[in-house]
């Protein structure tokens, strides 16, 4: 399952709509004129539209999946942290806060500060409250979080 807002839910689609419509042509067309180059074993643009119709085709696949099994969810006030939530965290030993929102993998952004719900910190926060601690692994150690404010 993947948790998406609903913008990044019609970014999607708008970008399975394109990669149908556009770019599926565009790589046959690129194809095509890459056959009439003459002997396959040595084309290289021959061999580039075909990586490129693979990767077209597979992120066609991918995006059929993430559509089809996502869950749109929005920001919403609630005492206990979930997708969707806006949490307030405050590192053990640190002064300093730093916001988060947790999102669905796809929509994942940590210079934006959104977190996946799967990664080791969207874990750790999930079901929390406010004024509970989250500890997680991370390539540094072991990290302490505890929950400031839950927007």
């Amino acid at each position: 399952m993947e948790y998406l807002s609903a913008e990044k839910r019609k970014e999607l689609e708008k970008e399975l709509e394109h990669l149908k419509k556009v770019r599926r042509k565009e790589v046959a067309d690129a194809l095509e004129f890459a056959k009439s180059l003459g002997d396959l074993s040595e084309n290289a643009e021959y061999i580039q539209a075909r990586e490129d119709q693979a990767n077209t085709e597979e992120r066609i696949a991918k995006l059929e999946e993430i559509l089809k099994s996502a869950v749109v969810v929005s920001k919403h006030h609630s005492n206990m942290v979930e997708a969707g939530s806006t949490v307030v965290v405050q590192k053990k030993g640190s002064s300093e806060k730093q916001k988060f929102q947790i999102v669905g993998s796809e929509e994942s952004d940590m210079s934006t500060g959104k977190i996946s719900n799967s990664s080791p910190l969207g874990v750790a926060l999930h079901g929390k409250k406010k004024g509970d601690t989250a500890v997680f692994k991370s390539p540094k150690g072991t990290v302490e979080y505890t929950i400031v404010d839950i927007e």
